[in-house]
């Protein structure tokens, strides 16, 4: 059963536009009729989805109530108005989507990879650290000299010997005792 409605059915969408710009329900009943399905056709060409289109529809028809007093006869149909109106919020909605995508991508791309807890992971380096500056201050002055030649310069044992002028068997000797040591003085604090 049809809902009788107080509009002329021959009446143009132009006219209708206007008695909707006063108020008229049945006026925009008979707008939404003859335009719903050309705003959703755009609506759908534009965004692909059917979802969203019938959202940017609803968003369309709801604009065309609130807003039908802007509507003016000398710039074009009411059906023109009406698909500019939905053609700006379906492009509004394809570049929102747009956006937010190229956020995401920007977040993922640009931020450096970083370890879950980046701060723990540098107060336990500091930790380690100093825990091995400690033992390693802690270690007679012959064993430690070499101990920080081979780390921190990247010399064998025996370029350590040469630098030290000691025999190569003697730092051979107080680099594997100031190792032993060091490994106990770290185990200790851990």
């Amino acid at each position: 059963m049809a809902l009788p409605h107080s509009f002329d059915p021959d009446a143009r969408v132009e006219d209708l536009l206007a008695r909707v710009a006063g108020g008229d329900h049945d006026a925009f009943t008979g707008v939404y009729d003859a335009l719903s399905g050309s705003v959703m056709g755009l609506a759908c060409r534009i965004l692909r989805d059917v979802a969203q289109a019938e959202e940017v529809t609803q968003e369309v028809m709801i604009e065309v109530w609130r807003t039908a007093d802007r509507y003016s006869p000398e710039r074009g149909t009411a059906k023109a108005w009406v698909l500019t109106v939905a053609h700006r919020r379906a492009v509004d909605r394809v570049r929102s989507a747009q956006a937010g995508s190229a956020r995401e991508h920007r977040t993922v791309t640009l931020e450096p990879q970083r370890p879950f807890d980046e701060v723990a992971e540098i107060v336990q380096d500091h930790d380690e650290q100093r825990r091995l500056h400690r033992c390693l201050t802690a270690l007679a002055r012959q064993e430690r000299v070499p101990l920080m030649l081979a780390y921190y310069q990247g010399l064998t044992y025996l370029e350590v010997a040469d630098a030290l002028s000691t025999p190569e068997g003697t730092v051979k000797s107080r680099m594997r005792a100031g190792l032993r040591r060091l490994r106990a003085c770290l185990e200790a604090d851990a």
